[in-house]
């Protein structure tokens, strides 16, 4: 266990130390020397980091140690090119970053000590679809919502502004979990078969219809095509892991489809994006307000880095609008090159992997809904921006994960993280063994207590009964009878089970065999196939006569003891003695025809 410890602990001491040197040679080349602000930052973040870590291995020991070191690099590059892009620019985005992750560093902490069992977030499945769709549609409030690229999902607080959405699918996800377990019988019935494709029954189609109409609806209000492609893929996931139905993915995916057409012929924000995506280096496009000059410098500053990029601190990554949060992926592989840019994923597939695993060996259903649709949640965001900068998909306006400025995806994601280490806790704790000392002690005591309760409440029941109907006169002389009657009897089934348990065993022998029945070789057999050999040696044919010894006492012999003892006891009663007990039974052989079968 030490071994395994230091070793973990090697991966979060290597995590650190390749964030350290990013920051050290980005800000040697761009500055000339290490600002002190963000030397505090760093040692705070770092202490926050182990004390994190420390916490998971007291109140989650079974976690898995894969996951925090790779978010912790993940957050290391975000920040550092945050900041190289500030150098340019002249803003402190990379400081406040690094003050909205000593926040969320804090809050899992918390939620590390106060949440032990995930299973508690079941209780509140509708309160947390209320949370989640109130969250979804705060940012249209007039005078809260603000309106920032063209899509209205901000809500401004104060000189801040802050994305709802990002903590909404936390909500949604608890939602969808605690639904679809609690539903997933009926939601796994098929209806009819239409070209091969098993189509569900109607009243089943109520879920994903109002999930669909609500991602419709925050892609109308709120333009937001990321945020709604998200939301459904979520629950189209969840619900293929809850029913493993084929034929739920292909409607979902056939229902965005169709509301994403209908959306692009009503919205010119969302038929721009997808303008730009089928023709960005056109010039009509490229020079429209909203066109494609974005996507094409992304492009060119990924072109630029090359295999191994232009090095930390000597790229050009702030020629791209919004570089340190929609256009992070292309400042990485500005920089860093297309090695950068797969060792990103990389890390990404880990935490994904890491994940499916979680959902793939903890046996709760509601475990296994919540791991794979917060798997889900992440994977879908990471594919959809990384395929918008390399023209895959269309641009959907989310932020990678962990990397991209901004302190509500921060928050929301390290959250997120927290909840998959909590789940897979649960899922690699050792079960107990089912024979060991421990295991059964605690089983006969759980038994135990249980038989005394029932006792207990056969007692009380039977007091109360009393106390109901009252016994007086012949009514309590004859519950007295029944009551000597039945102590009579429970002695009587007493002596005769001693003497059932007292009894000699039965001796069989075959009177048509000799005494050397079994040569050396059949008595080699026989000790190899035990008691079974016997009765394979006696099954010959019904006519074999035989006989049967048996050692029973018989009859006769035991009625005239019976007699005796009474006549004994009542000379000595008249004598005034206590009686004598009567002698054992003797046993006398008897012979039975026909042989033991």
């Amino acid at each position: 266990m030490i071994v395994t410890r230091l070793r973990q602990m090697s991966l979060m001491l290597f995590a650190m130390a390749v964030s350290f040197i990013g920051f050290f040679q980005m800000f040697e080349r761009t500055a000339g020397s290490f600002p002190s602000e963000y030397m505090i930052l760093l040692g705070v973040v770092a202490v926050l980091f182990i004390i994190l870590w420390s916490l998971l291995l007291k109140f989650q020991p079974y976690a898995s140690q894969s996951i925090l070191p790779c978010v912790l690099l993940l957050t290391g590059i975000g920040i550092t090119l945050i900041s190289r892009i500030d150098q340019q620019k002249g803003t402190h985005v990379g400081t406040r970053q690094l003050i909205w992750l000593c926040l969320a560093l804090v809050l899992c902490c918390i939620l590390v000590i106060c949440l032990r069992d995930y299973r508690v977030l079941r209780r509140f499945s509708y309160v947390s679809m209320v949370a989640g769709i109130v969250l979804l549609l705060s940012p249209m409030i007039p005078g809260l919502g603000k309106t920032i690229g063209g899509a209205r999902i901000w809500i401004g607080i104060g000189s801040y502004s802050l994305q709802p959405g990002e903590f909404a699918k936390l909500f949604i996800a608890f939602f969808f979990a605690a639904y679809l377990f609690d539903h997933r019988d009926q939601l796994a019935v098929g209806g009819k078969k239409v070209l091969g494709l098993q189509l569900p029954r109607i009243k089943d189609l109520g879920p994903i219809v109002v999930v669909w109409a609500m991602s419709m609806g925050v892609l109308v209000i709120q333009r937001d095509l990321g945020t709604s492609l998200m939301f459904f893929a979520m629950f189209v996931c969840m619900l293929y892991v809850a029913t493993g139905r084929k034929s739920w993915i292909v409607i979902g995916i056939l229902a965005f489809a169709a509301g994403a057409v209908i959306a692009s012929r009503m919205f010119a924000h969302v038929d721009n994006r997808i303008d730009a995506w089928l023709h960005p280096f056109d010039a009509k496009v490229y020079n429209r307000q909203g066109g494609s000059e974005q996507l094409v410098t992304g492009l060119f500053g990924l072109a630029s880095g090359g295999l191994m990029g232009t090095g930390l601190g000597q790229g050009h990554p702030s020629l791209t609008p919004l570089a340190n949060s929609d256009f992070i992926y292309s400042s990485v592989g500005e920089e860093l090159g297309l090695t950068g840019l797969l060792a990103v994923l990389a890390l990404y597939l880990v935490i994904i992997a890491s994940g499916l695993i979680t959902a793939m060996k903890i046996k709760d259903g509601f475990g296994k809904l919540l791991a794979s649709g917060l798997v889900f949640t992440m994977a879908v965001q990471v594919f959809t921006v990384v395929g918008g900068i390399t023209l895959v998909i269309p641009l959907t306006g989310l932020t990678m994960p962990f990397m991209a400025a901004g302190g509500s995806s921060l928050i929301a994601n390290y959250i997120l993280i927290t909840l998959l280490l909590i789940i897979s806790n649960a899922a690699n704790k050792p079960e107990p063994e089912l024979t060991s000392d421990t295991f059964q002690y605690e089983a006969l005591a759980v038994l135990r207590d249980h038989e005394l309760k029932e006792r207990a409440k056969s007692a009380a029941q039977t007091a109360k009964d009393d106390e109901n109907q009252p016994r007086h006169g012949a009514h309590a002389s004859h519950a007295s009878h029944v009551a000597h009657a039945a102590h009579a009897e429970d002695t009587e089934d007493a002596a005769q089970a001693t003497q059932i348990e007292d009894a000699p065993t039965i001796m069989v022998d075959d009177a048509s065999q000799p005494e050397g029945l079994y040569d050396a070789e059949e008595q080699d057999d026989h000790d190899e196939q035990g008691d079974w050999a016997d009765w394979r040696d006696f099954a010959v044919d019904d006519d074999s006569p035989a006989t049967t010894t048996s050692h029973w006492p018989t009859r006769g012999a035991h009625a005239e003891q019976v007699e005796d003892a009474q006549n004994q006891a009542a000379q000595d009663g008249n004598a005034g003695t206590p009686p004598t007990p009567p002698a054992p039974p003797q046993s006398t052989p008897r012979t039975v025809k026909g042989g033991a079968r």
